[in-house]
């Protein structure tokens, strides 16, 4: 079984945890108490993608797969590029640490709905190891998910804080922060069997929310290779768009909305009342 790297002849800098004080190394070591680590040190490393295709396969539940995930390294540019950024940080977050590695999928247990977002912001939930949390979108997404009544809180600002969802899970097509915003078809392939494993022990749902066309394709790639019928055959992504997901256990509503990055809630292309809208619709 593949050992968790360690950095060899040095040791790493201790940083403090803006809400616990507890000091971590960035990347944070799997197993050393971080809020929320589904991790120990035992836990199975993937280092390639035949590896993910192994342990994705034999994954048999949600907590299971969050540890697998949370400890991936099978895509060398990403595992290179979070680890740097860790390292180096943005100077607002100089003295905390970074959690540098793979943000598993954060919610209930059960969920009745998916909330599906693209990969972890290089200084949101690559920081902070909890998806959507720390960065602007981040913002959005839980203000929304409270004002629907799913967030035990409005705010997300760091793992630990509190923050509980009833009855959502939130994913994602990739795990790991890319360079630019933008993992490649290689990497999102090789996420593509956590994802996938996602989906199928998150049965049974009633929705999926879609933030984004990358999103919305992830989903539909995904049914494709679980071999669930989709109606209408080629659904298209725009906001507000419905599909509906036919699997083994029911009808599943795939419900699209734009990201909510910056880019789209600054220029009012994404209001607060189309959010909450596309949130009415999952129940």
């Amino acid at each position: 079984m593949a050992a968790h790297p360690r950095a060899a002849g040095r040791m790493r800098r201790m940083d403090p945890h803006p809400l616990t004080g507890v000091p971590y190394s960035s990347p944070v070591a799997p197993g050393t108490g971080w809020p929320g680590d589904p991790a120990t040190a035992e836990t199975p490393v993937a280092q390639d993608a035949g590896e993910v295709v192994r342990l994705a396969a034999a994954t048999p539940d949600l907590p299971t797969l969050d540890a697998y995930v949370s400890v991936c390294r099978a895509c060398p540019r990403l595992v290179a590029w979070r680890e740097e950024v860790a390292a180096t940080k943005r100077a607002a977050y100089t003295g905390q640490p970074y959690w540098g590695r793979p943000a598993p999928s954060f919610g209930d247990r059960r969920p009745e709905i998916l909330v599906v977002g693209l990969a972890p912001a290089a200084h949101g939930a690559n920081r902070t190891g909890r998806m959507f949390t720390g960065d602007r979108s981040g913002d959005w997404l839980y203000a929304a998910l409270h004002r629907a009544g799913y967030a035990s809180q409005p705010t997300s600002t760091a793992a630990g804080d509190g923050l509980a969802l009833t009855g959502v899970r939130i994913v994602a097509s990739a795990h790991c922060a890319p360079p630019a915003n933008k993992p490649s078809r290689v990497e999102l392939a090789t996420c593509a069997h956590w994802f996938d494993r996602d989906l199928e022990l998150s049965l049974p749902l009633r929705s999926i929310l879609a933030l984004g066309g990358i999103a919305w394709a992830a989903v539909l790639g995904a049914a494709a290779r679980l071999t669930w019928q989709v109606e209408p055959r080629r659904p298209r992504f725009a906001h507000g768009a419905e599909a509906l997901l036919l699997t083994p256990q029911g009808s599943v509503r795939l419900v699209g909305s734009y990201h909510v990055s910056q880019q789209n809630t600054f220029t009012g292309r994404l209001t607060e009342d189309m959010l909450d809208a596309v949130m009415r619709r999952l129940s």
